[in-house]
Order: structure tokens, then C-alpha cells, then sequence
């Protein structure tokens, strides 16, 4: 992941985001009711933490030998790149989160109305955090102060904790490892984000990057339970033949990076049947679901697809970080929605292990909103023919459509709501989700009228949205 862009700029083309994620639908049948499960769900948790949350930086970028403001290194080793690689490798051994608390996490989440998890295993940076015996860089090697701790395998803690309330469990796991010599080779400064070495020329090393990448998410797909999403970040690690130069960030790819997907997907499959691949960025059958990262299509999207974005400015913690309000994270969330997606919110845990308070008052609010409205994501699907008016956004459920106000803070509930291209049965049911009695409406040449009375305005006076049902 980059860098957090401002929430303003999260809009794009949906030009740019049909040429970058050219969709291919799965054909396993057990993938496909996986898919649709998971689509059902909408609202989802996503949480990158390793060492670097020590320094209180973006995660991994530091080490990126790029000129890129994601990747700007501080600190007494800022002007010395090998020294500042070496302090950072070391943070291994001071890391040591002892308020770690998945249990605390799980409850939030699944308060907030959240239903499924996706949690860092390692990211580019190539620290562990999981039991493995593939790398001595993780959590649960001797060298890292927490690895004593009965609670050193995070990832099994993890899962655990959010299986226990009944989420789908992810695994985040970066393609690219810059730890790994067989990946950045020691004979080779880095150059960029990219392997250092041509593997064309030197077929055995990357072979050996191959085989330790399928290793360690085989021990991921068969050591933690059952795992629901293989998310799979690092798109630059990609067949050459896939690289599209009209997409500014692949053009700097200069090496064939294939890792042979299908081979780790078959495998993965084996272990774990019905598994979601997320191949994030490299379209095709590895792809499951496209990814926008810190951006939201402009317009309804036919096929599956989630935006992860950050709750702060920083995938990883910040100390004093900004979060967005409970009304920017419900907004977001029920337009992602209208729009065919669901939402991958990120939060990024401290160096001890526990999140910033901000995060728990906002998955609360968040809640709140969910339990009188959550009727109105939960198995829902975006309409393509019904288009934002004013305020509304729309989902529907079956024959049932739910229009969305997103409300402005301080905005007054009017007395009477017009809708076009809403068309009610004669004997449909009109409500205010959270009110507990009909809304009188009427039918118009192009739409619907409805009326909401002083207390049902009242009702959803102040809420960051309110939604009318209209049942046919």
C-alpha cells in the first residue's frame, strides 16, 4: 500500500478504473458462492501493522530507494540509505506489543457492523508476522522481544478472535519481499521497488524467491484455520505480458516477475476450498475482486470489486494521525455500496498493540448508524439505473429499494421527499428505517413523493444518513 492520499481526492474515472481491471468472472462453483457471500457482506476490516509502527511511519516505503514522498526516510540515518536499512531491520528486536488485544479489535469491528477481516501477514518490508520457518525475520523469532509472549503468532490471534464473531478471515501478503536476498540480492543495490537482479539471467535465485513465496502462504493456508481471502498485494510482481506501459505506475516494471499464481492458487485451494484470490491490479482469473486503493469508481460497476481506504491519513500508525468522522466513513461507505463495492476499512494498531481511542469512537458511531439502517447494505446489490438524486444514493434487495440521504451535518430533514424513476406497487410499504410507522407517498408521471412527519423527521434529524424503504 502507498502513502494515504486526502479523502477529497478519492473519486476517479471509471475509464481509468475499466482499463486497469478488466474483470474475469470464476467459474468454481465453490469460489462463486464464496464471492457472493462476501459481497453480501460489504463492510469489511482491514489492519496493517509490523515493526515500523515503532518509528510511527508509513509501513515499508522507507526502504523504497525511490524519490517518491511515500518513500522519504527521517531520522538520524535519513542521508545514509544502508545505515537506515540496517536500524530499521533492527527494530526487530525491541518490537514488543504487549496490549495486544484481538479480542478488543473483533468486539469494535463487529459492533461497527463490520464482516470480514483482512490482516497484514507481511508486508514489502518482508517481517512476519506469523509463525514461519521459512525467514528468522518475524514476530516469533527469538531475536524479537515478543516472540516469548504465548500470544507471539498475532496472525492466530487474530483469526481467532474475528472467527469468534463470526467474520470471514483475510490474509494480506505481499508478492515483493525487500528482506529477501533471493528478491533484493546483496550482490545489487536496489534500484527501485523492483526485484534488483534480472531473473531471466539469474534463473536459480528467482526460482528460490518463487519456491519461498509459495512456501510461506502454503504454512498461511494450512497452519491458521480456515482463511476465506488470499489478498495479495505488490503488483509489480507480475508477468511481463501483463504489464500495461499506458498505466503510469507499471512502467517502471523492467523484469518478467512471475511468481506462477496459478500454481500458488491451486495450492492455496487445496488447503483452503472455495478461497477468495485477490491478484490485486494483475487482471484475470487470480483476481477475484478488483481493488481500488484510496479511490471510488464514479458510477456503478458490474462486477465484484472493494475500495480500501484508510480511516486516518496513514495505512500505518501515526501518532496524532487524523481520522475521518463517522459521517465521512458512512457516506463513504453507502455510496461504495450504491455502487456495487463494498468497503475495506483500514486501521493501523500502535507499537504496544492497541489502537488509537479516535479508532474505537468511530467503529462505535459507525455501529450505531448500522443497527437501525444496516437492512439497507447488508445483501444488497447497486442498481445501474438508478442514479444519485440530490442527496440519495440507492441499493436495492429484490424487488425492495432503499434510498440513502446522506445528510450534512446540521442539515434539516424535509417535510417531503421527490424521487425520480421510483416507481411503487400500488399495495407497497413506505418507511423510514428506525421509524416505526408507514410513510404516506404518492405516485408521480416520472416518480414518487413521500411525506415525513414531524416525527419521523424527528427520527432522523442529526443522523449522518436516513434512509426510506420502499417494499414492493
Amino acid at each position: 500500500m502507498r502513502k494515504s492520499i486526502l479523502f477529497a481526492a478519492l473519486f476517479f474515472s471509471l475509464a481509468s478504473f475499466a482499463q486497469e481491471h478488466p474483470y474475469v468472472w470464476p467459474t468454481e462453483p465453490a469460489v462463486k458462492q464464496k464471492l457472493e457471500q462476501w459481497q453480501d457482506y460489504k463492510f469489511g476490516l482491514l489492519m496493517h501493522w509490523g515493526t515500523y509502527s515503532q518509528w510511527g511511519i508509513v509501513e515499508s516505503w522507507s526502504l523504497c530507494p525511490e524519490d517518491e514522498g511515500w518513500c522519504e526516510r527521517k531520522g538520524p540515518y535519513a542521508n545514509d540509505y544502508f545505515a537506515y536499512k540496517k536500524a530499521y531491520e533492527d527494530l526487530q528486536k525491541t518490537f514488543n506489543p504487549t496490549r495486544f488485544n484481538p479480542d478488543n479489535w473483533a468486539a469494535a469491528a463487529a459492533d461497527a457492523g463490520m464482516k470480514y477481516v483482512v490482516f497484514t501477514t507481511k508486508h514489502h518490508d518482508g517481517f512476519s508476522m506469523f509463525r514461519t520457518k521459512q525467514t528468522t525475520y518475524s514476530i516469533t523469532d527469538p531475536s524479537c522481544p515478543f516472540s516469548n509472549d504465548p500470544r507471539a503468532d498475532v496472525l492466530a490471534g487474530v483469526f481467532k478472535s474475528f472467527r469468534a464473531k463470526g467474520f470471514m478471515t483475510g490474509a494480506y501478503f505481499s508478492k515483493p519481499d525487500w528482506h529477501a536476498t533471493d528478491y533484493w540480492w546483496s550482490k545489487f543495490p536496489p534500484k527501485d521497488r523492483n526485484v534488483n537482479y534480472d531473473p531471466k539471467k539469474y534463473p536459480e535465485r528467482w526460482n528460490a524467491f518463487k519456491d519461498f513465496t509459495y512456501a510461506q502462504i502454503e504454512e498461511i493456508m494450512s497452519n491458521y484455520g480456515q482463511v476465506d481471502i488470499l489478498w495479495l498485494d505488490g503488483g509489480w510482481v507480475r508477468p511481463k505480458s501483463t504489464i500495461d506501459t499506458s498505466i503510469d505506475w507499471q512502467r517502471g516494471i523492467s523484469f518478467d516477475q512471475d511468481i506462477d499464481m496459478d500454481r500458488i492458487a491451486t495450492m492455496a485451494r487445496k488447503h483452503q476450498p472455495g478461497l477468495l484470490v485477490v491478484d490485486r491490479t494483475v487482471a484475470g482469473v487470480n483476481e477475484n475482486y478488483a481493488t481500488p486503493e484510496q479511490q471510488v469508481p464514479p458510477a456503478y460497476v458490474p462486477h465484484p470489486w472493494e475500495s480500501c481506504v484508510t480511516m486516518g491519513n496513514s495505512w500505518s500508525y501515526v501518532p496524532n494521525d487524523t481520522y475521518k468522522s463517522s459521517r465521512e466513513i458512512i457516506h463513504l461507505l453507502t455510496t461504495i455500496v450504491s455502487r456495487g463495492g463494498n468497503l475495506l476499512l483500514n486501521v493501523g494498531p500502535g507499537p504496544d498493540g492497541e489502537w488509537d481511542p479516535v479508532a474505537y469512537e468511530r467503529l462505535k458511531a459507525v455501529g450505531a448508524w448500522m443497527k437501525v439502517n444496516g437492512e439497507a447494505i447488508y445483501g444488497t446489490r447497486a442498481d445501474g439505473a438508478l442514479s444519485p438524486q440530490g442527496s440519495f444514493v440507492f441499493t436495492r434487495k429484490g424487488s425492495t429499494i432503499y434510498g440513502i440521504s446522506q445528510a450534512k451535518a446540521g442539515e434539516s430533514v424535509p417535510e417531503k421527499v421527490i424521487l425520480r424513476n421510483i416507481r411503487p406497487t400500488k399495495r407497497a410499504m413506505v418507511s423510514l428505517l428506525g421509524y416505526p410507522k408507514a410513510l404516506k407517498w404518492t405516485a408521480t408521471m416520472d416518480g414518487v413523493v413521500v411525506l415525513l412527519p414531524e416525527a419521523a423527521r424527528k427520527v432522523a434529524e442529526g443522523k449522518e444518513a436516513w434512509v426510506v424503504e420502499f417494499a414492493n
